[in-house]
């Protein structure tokens, strides 16, 4: 019975520290892939590793059916949506500041979920989500300028957003096959992005570029979902999103190690204020 609790707790922090390294990665990347390329190839890659991995998948799952479509077009639409919106915030914004701008991600499940899908929210929940959310505004602002608005965090909260929606709709899906989830997702999403950077006429990137990011989308995006999904699957998408906001706060650790950027007073104060947050959303 112990571990029936513990198993889904610890798949939904694996899944966060699998996908910490996706901004600062992602973000030295972006320097030769441009943003709808590289959204395309993180599920591309995520794609790829499931199949990779799939003829080692041991017990049989339950398959998707057609009554589940409209929460599987929903996620694929938004999986294309929300990871082209990281990227372009990402490209024009710090690292560590989008890293920590992820846990709106949980202010964004937690509301759709108790809105639309009518899950439980605590008032501790509540108070979590009123902090992220003034945490979050605060790393929305530059920092000698404080009434200037970064453009790229808007983009990191709208895809937040998407992506709030997204774990509701994947939610819906949590007791079916994780792996075929994670397979749709990666190449309906991929596909799609891809489709909109050639539109949008993004010039394509070295070919030890695009195994690069194939491969941060197999880690970060491929493994890391199938643990999130297995997870939701036991702990609904709210609290599977509380546990997984460890993300960011590793992320931005590793970002601030690799670009060794000294960040100024107000991000020390919003990561004080998003970590309470994050506590009593437990």
């Amino acid at each position: 019975m112990e571990n029936k609790k513990s198993y889904p707790i610890l798949f939904a922090i694996l899944a966060a520290c699998l996908y910490a390294i996706s901004s600062p990665v992602s973000k030295l990347l972006l320097k030769n892939i441009q943003p709808m390329t590289m959204a395309g190839l993180l599920y591309l890659g995520a794609a790829l590793g499931m199949l990779i991995i799939r003829p080692f998948q041991k017990h049989k799952e339950e398959q998707l059916e057609r009554k589940d479509l409209p929460y599987t077009i929903g996620m694929v639409v938004l999986d294309i949506a929300a990871p082209i919106l990281l990227m372009l915030g990402l490209k024009i914004s710090n690292p560590e500041n989008v890293s920590l701008l992820n846990n709106f991600e949980i202010v964004a499940t937690t509301l759709i979920a108790a809105i639309i899908f009518k899950e439980k929210v605590s008032k501790r929940l509540s108070v979590a989500i009123v902090l992220v959310c003034i945490a979050s505004i605060i790393l929305s602002f530059e920092g000698k300028d404080a009434l200037k608005f970064n453009k790229g965090s808007f983009l990191v909260i709208l895809a937040c957003c998407c992506w709030g929606l997204e774990n509701n709709c994947t939610r819906k899906l949590s007791d079916k096959d994780p792996l075929q989830i994670v397979l749709i997702k990666g190449i309906f999403s991929g596909a799609g992005s891809i489709v909109l950077a050639l539109i949008a006429k993004e010039k394509m990137p070295e070919l030890k570029y695009i195994l690069y990011a194939l491969a941060l989308g197999f880690e970060a995006y491929g493994l890391s979902i199938y643990f999130y999904i297995y997870a939701q699957r036991y702990l609904g998408a709210a609290k599977t999103s509380a546990f997984y906001s460890l993300a960011p706060f590793i992320g931005a650790i590793i970002s601030i190690a690799i670009f060794q950027n000294i960040p100024n007073w107000t991000f020390f104060v919003a990561t004080t204020i998003m970590a309470l947050g994050v506590y009593l959303a437990r």
